[in-house]
């Protein structure tokens, strides 16, 4: 019988940290385990985690994912369903490869033979925002997401409201309706600023409004969401079934967002999936990191019919001096075409990762971590 022998782990730049893991047998599985800004708690968590994933046999993955979750007293949150994730997109891409066949065949099938994607263009600056869609268009790229605002007081100016008019009404100008675009709220605006935003966003026909409040502040979505026909989207900062279940049983959101490296892995966002699909929620999982996580997130989308949309971090800024396809050895699988990446063929996850540059880009490292933001008067603003 194969069993886990060894764990690696490798922190590369720009931001990301990737789990290799090899089985007896030398199958090798690969997952995309990090916290942004928080990549060493993660890696120390993977060490704790790893005590009861080394000797087992890589085939027995629910158990695996159960023992992890239930095994510990304290459960949940970030840190610890971000290891998890790693290990689990691991185990799900050796047991592809053992069988010969992409992970969504294990889970069933695919539904779709392609994906429709979509990426990130800047939306705080109204002078760069229309050149930098024009790129995403001459990519292939039919979707795109935009910050919707920058720092927020908690409740603000109408100069401020208006400003953020500006860059969706440039680009609707500009692309008409043959652009679908989203506006990302990153949780930056509170209760109180929530619907005079929707109000003057409306007419442009936003694709949706993704964190129009913090995850913690769910129940304020009640308030927003019988204010609005623009879809709500929610999810990258919930982590487990149990935290997306109030908002579904409530009727608060239309589209859910959980990541493939922070929300337990494949495992359990397909959980989520279906749990979404039973209240006719639809499914756009949150992917803003590097490609174990987006090949992940595809196989999830491939299987899930909810599945509308999913997100690419080609080009996000957070990737100073390095790409998504930078550590692969077959970058032709996120090919464009038409707006959509095609069903991924090789076993497992369907990636190939370049060790050499991996471990080349290990000696550099990363210490990334996300701005502070203050307001006009000293005080901590969202960002």
């Amino acid at each position: 019988m194969d069993i886990i022998e060894k764990i690696e782990l490798f922190k590369v730049p720009p931001r990301w940290f990737f789990l290799k893991m090899t089985t007896k047998d030398g199958v090798v599985g690969w997952g995309e385990p990090v916290v942004e800004g928080k990549a060493d708690t993660v890696e120390a968590c993977v060490h704790e985690l790893s005590q009861y994933v080394l000797g087992r046999s890589p085939n027995d993955i629910e158990d695996i994912w159960q023992t992890l979750y239930r095994g510990g007293f304290y459960r949940g949150g970030p840190i610890l369903m971000s290891a998890l994730a790693g290990i689990d997109q691991a185990l799900w891409d050796i047991k592809g490869k053992t069988l010969g066949v992409p992970v969504y065949e294990l889970l069933g099938g695919a539904v779709r033979q392609k994906m429709k994607m979509y990426c990130w263009i800047g939306g705080d600056n109204p002078d760069v925002v229309l050149q930098q869609a024009q790129d995403k268009v001459d990519l292939g790229y039919k979707g795109v997401k935009m910050n919707a605002t920058g720092a927020f007081e908690w409740i603000d100016s109408a100069k401020k409201i208006k400003s953020v008019v500006k860059n969706i009404a440039l680009l609707r100008q500009e692309f008409g309706d043959n652009l679908d675009i989203a506006l990302d709220f990153h949780g930056r605006i509170h209760k109180g600023m929530v619907k005079p935003l929707i109000d003057e966003l409306a007419p442009f026909y936003p694709m949706f409004i993704e964190e129009p409040v913090l995850s913690e502040n769910s129940d304020a979505l009640k308030h927003i969401y019988s204010h609005t026909s623009i879809p709500v989207a929610m999810g990258e900062r919930m982590y487990s079934r149990w935290d997306f279940k109030e908002v579904l049983q409530k009727g608060l959101v239309d589209i859910i967002q959980p990541d493939l490296s922070h929300a337990g892995g494949i495992s359990e966002v397909r959980r989520i999936a279906a749990m979404a699909e039973a209240y006719d929620v639809a499914l756009a999982p949150h992917c803003p990191l590097g490609p174990i996580s987006l090949a992940s997130a595809l196989h999830i989308d491939f299987n899930c019919i909810n599945a509308f949309i999913q997100e690419s971090s080609l080009g996000i800024h957070y990737n100073e001096g390095y790409e998504l396809l930078d550590y692969m050895e077959n970058p032709e699988v996120f090919d464009l075409k038409d707006g959509y990446i095609s069903l991924l063929k090789e076993p497992g996850l369907g990636i190939r990762i370049d060790e050499d540059k991996l471990r080349a880009a290990q000696k550099i490292g990363h210490k990334w971590s996300n701005p502070i933001w203050r307001n006009n008067d000293g005080s901590i603003a969202e960002w």
